[in-house]
């Protein structure tokens, strides 16, 4: 009885202990806290302002004391860096229309209708980047009804409309020019000097009558003169 209870034990405990690290492994891959995580690294500090489409996968954060912008999509997995210079404008589109826009340097299009949607409450953020020139956040769609965590219509619609002012503060902010190192000009290396051949130098020319001075002369008889 005794080894029929320990057995019990060590499977109770070993259950339980299973069951907590699965819900610490649940808690730490839940997509708000993935996302948050990888725009907080990017960043280098806590996004503020944040906001995360529930069940989307996808958020956007900002670092204004740093003009930073950061887009995240794939639950964190992928993400893009921006200067806050490179945020063009913002649309808030209901049912596939553009109910609100704030550009940079326009007067601002305000919400003007409060019906509740039917298809969509998305923000569209454009960026100065030919390559990825928008990032969309739905922030309500229909088959998020009766799911938790999800916005109803209304309440998305309140907050595309907050993030609207929101972000008309954020573009009126003048644009911090970027620091451009300037160009460093450097002088051509002056070329290598060759040395000038050294002139070969001649051997000194010998005496032009050396043999006459070796050789005894002697006298012709023919030259005598009697």
């Amino acid at each position: 009885m005794d080894e029929i209870a320990r057995l019990l034990t060590l499977l109770a405990l070993a259950g339980g202990a299973i069951s907590l690290l699965g819900a610490a492994v649940v808690w730490f891959m839940e997509e708000g806290r993935r996302i948050r995580r990888t725009l907080t690294e990017a960043l280098g500090a806590p996004p503020q302002p944040l906001l995360i489409a529930r069940g989307r996968g996808a958020g956007i954060g900002f670092d204004l004391a740093q003009s930073k912008v950061c887009i995240a999509w794939d639950r964190g997995a992928w993400r893009l860096d921006y200067g806050l210079d490179e945020l063009l404008g913002v649309e808030l589109i209901v049912d596939r229309q553009v109910a609100a826009r704030a550009f940079r340097g326009e007067p601002r299009r305000a919400l003007d209708q409060l019906a509740q949607p039917q298809e969509r409450v998305r923000l569209r953020f454009i960026f100065d980047d030919p390559n990825h020139p928008d990032f969309e956040l739905d922030l309500w769609r229909p088959e998020d009804v009766g799911r938790r965590g999800r916005l109803e219509p209304d309440e998305a619609l309140a907050e595309a409309n907050r993030w609207m002012a929101r972000m008309e503060s954020v573009l009126r902010r003048p644009i911090t020019p970027r620091a451009v190192a300037p160009a460093s000009v450097q002088a051509p290396a002056p070329s290598p000097v060759r040395a000038a051949a050294a002139a070969p130098i001649a051997a000194p020319a010998g005496p032009l009558f050396d043999d006459l001075d070796d050789e005894p002369i002697e006298d012709d008889p023919e030259d005598v003169i009697n």
